[in-house]
């Protein structure tokens, strides 16, 4: 169902958004900033949220000028069309687009059957792609018609980017294939990498880049060769963008870190230090110095990619570290991944996931207040250390088909023993 908020509910909405000119850093969602796009222009940014919002943003006044309410779950995806049109794509499988200033969206795409995780805008502003968990892509004509279904992917599909020359399409997707899709027609390129891969972007010269879940950056020729490899960190990179001179890469981190790597030399430069929750977003001005992120302090943060220094002045006593309480324990290291979606205790209550307070002993899907997808309540699953443990050594899509979770798997026998040690303390009720 369909959310109406009146146009004077958005109005008084954006009036605690307000910021002095030198407070660079935007804070407004109640949730996780999930995705982020930049205008042509460099004057306003557009956010997506956990909280199922979007935020339409001057930058120039460091204030909100618009939210966006109609997904029925988290904005996933967000991009900005060349004629100042706003799109969001939504958990909820939808894509809406807006007009700026209009409280309702003025056309509503619904052929995915999953979430929209991705966004890309053609460089002629013509068609929009959008990448799914459904494993597929669509190529949207936005003068009207159907879409051009793309696929191919065994796994769900979490990047999209088209080259520069407007030929071709890039795709990355949990499955670790990389394909190169010629938009005139023909057989996409493949290339199989060494690990999941969760973002794509093209360089002004075509070359790619991609990265995943073993924290690595990998490089690629317009053609699908590989060129080469950065380790960034340890942990998953979530996110990747390429500075519009083509010069830096940004990697955001499940660990709240971003990593800048100069292409030309293959090497990381330095690494922009957040608030330690994960970096869902990360996009370049058209400056090509200054960074735009978005994360799970809920805050979207100015940075110069340069130096590594946060532009303007930092807010203070944002979120807190709902793991700090845990700290040196190793499966609380492991549940990092999970805070965006998932909270500990019942006052903290829902958030994109249920809250995990008192999980063990209960049966999956039957937590009150939660609007689950009717194939988990089918489900025959009780909740202890055993059946979470399996959850994670095959992943939620093959133990738990139909639901909404991400797909992450934990290899190791030791991390997952950890990590069901840490929700018997964290989860137990007080």
């Amino acid at each position: 169902m369909k959310r109406f908020v009146p146009a004077m509910i958005l109005a008084l909405a954006a009036l605690p958004f307000a910021f002095h000119a030198a407070n660079a850093q935007l804070r407004g969602h109640g949730g996780p900033v999930r995705a982020i796009a930049i205008s042509a222009d460099g004057t306003i940014a557009l956010s997506g949220s956990f909280d199922s919002s979007a935020i339409r943003w001057s930058l120039a006044k460091n204030s909100a000028e618009q939210v966006l309410r109609f997904h029925e779950s988290a904005v996933n995806a967000v991009a900005i069309l060349p004629d100042g049109r706003l799109v969001t794509g939504g958990e909820d499988g939808k894509i809406a687009i807006w007009r700026p200033g209009e409280a309702q969206p003025a056309q509503v795409l619904e052929e995915h059957t999953a979430p929209i995780v991705a966004l890309a805008v053609s460089p002629d502003g013509h068609t929009l792609a959008s990448a799914s968990w459904d494993h597929s892509i669509r190529l949207w004509p936005l003068a009207g018609g159907p879409a051009r279904v793309l696929a191919g992917h065994q796994q769900s599909v979490n990047g999209v980017a088209f080259a520069r020359d407007g030929r071709t399409l890039v795709s990355a997707g949990y499955d670790a294939t990389l394909r190169i899709w010629p938009l005139a027609d023909g057989a996409p390129v493949i290339r199989t990498l060494p690990t999941p891969l969760n973002s794509v972007a093209v360089a002004p010269d075509g070359e790619i880049a991609t990265a995943g879940a073993d924290g690595k950056v990998y490089f690629l020729s317009p053609t699908g060769e590989l060129r080469g490899e950065v380790e960034v960190g340890p942990t998953p990179i979530i996110a990747v963008a390429i500075s519009g001179d083509g010069a830096l890469v940004a990697a955001a981190g499940i660990r709240g870190s971003v990593g800048i790597v100069e292409r030309a030399s293959r090497t990381l430069a330095r690494t922009l230090v957040g608030p330690g929750l994960p970096v869902w977003a990360v996009v370049f001005l058209p400056d090509s110095r200054t960074l735009i992120t978005g994360g799970t302090d809920r805050m979207v943060r100015r940075w110069n990619a340069a130096t590594g220094d946060h532009v303007g002045t930092v807010a203070l006593g944002g979120i807190e570290d709902p793991l700090a309480a845990f700290a040196g324990d190793r499966g609380a290291e492991v549940f990092r991944a999970c805070v965006a979606c998932h909270t500990l205790t019942p006052d903290e209550g829902n958030r994109a996931g249920p809250t995990l307070a008192g999980i063990f002993g209960r049966r999956i899907a039957t937590l009150s207040g939660y609007n689950f997808s009717p194939a988990l309540k089918r489900l025959d699953i009780v909740w202890t250390p055993e059946t979470v443990a399996k959850l994670f050594e095959l992943g939620p899509m093959t133990y738990t088909p139909g639901t909404k979770m991400p797909e992450q798997k934990i290899s190791s026998t030791e991390d997952r023993q950890a990590l069901v040690d840490f929700l018997e303390k964290a989860t137990r009720p007080k």
